[in-house]
């Protein structure tokens, strides 16, 4: 199948070709070509259908462990602003600072740098962050997010 859609009209099979190789897929017996087709294409699709179902299933436990872990670190209000996509509110807790951290910019300057450079950008300010941090009675917790890294 994926032959006949090649883009060199010269390297596709000829009807030929395409009807000798049903022939070996259905091991020699009469049937229609189209039949054959449909039955390879019911099968494909019920093979990706069974690849989403656990595809679903494993993001689904993934999802569920980041939750866990989530509502074991954060405070409850600030877990939940995080998994819904909202902002953070300050507010003020008795044994925890919790710092968010973005580079404005942060897009841009990696469209316009080497990835190297990234890196080194990126080494340099968390190296500055735990000079400070090393500096203080803290323990230091990294999250990484889809908007950007955490430091408890």
């Amino acid at each position: 199948m994926k032959e006949c859609w090649g883009e060199a009209p010269e390297r596709r099979p000829t009807f030929e070709e395409v009807f000798l190789k049903f022939k070996t897929i259905n091991k020699g017996k009469k049937t229609n070509i189209i039949d054959s087709m449909l039955r390879m294409l019911e099968q494909y699709s019920s093979n990706l259908e069974d690849l989403i179902r656990e595809r679903t299933e494993e993001l689904e436990i993934e999802k569920q462990k980041t939750e866990k872990l989530l509502s074991q670190m954060l405070p409850p209000s600030v877990a939940e602003a995080l998994k819904t996509g909202g902002t953070v509110e300050p507010e003020y807790f008795d044994q925890v600072t919790i710092y968010f951290s973005d580079i404005v910019g942060f897009t841009t300057i990696s469209a316009l740098s080497e990835p190297i450079e990234v890196v080194d950008l990126l080494n340099d300010l968390y190296t500055l962050f735990d000079a400070v941090l090393g500096n203080h009675d803290v323990y230091k917790v990294r999250i990484k997010l889809s908007m950007g890294q955490i430091l408890l």
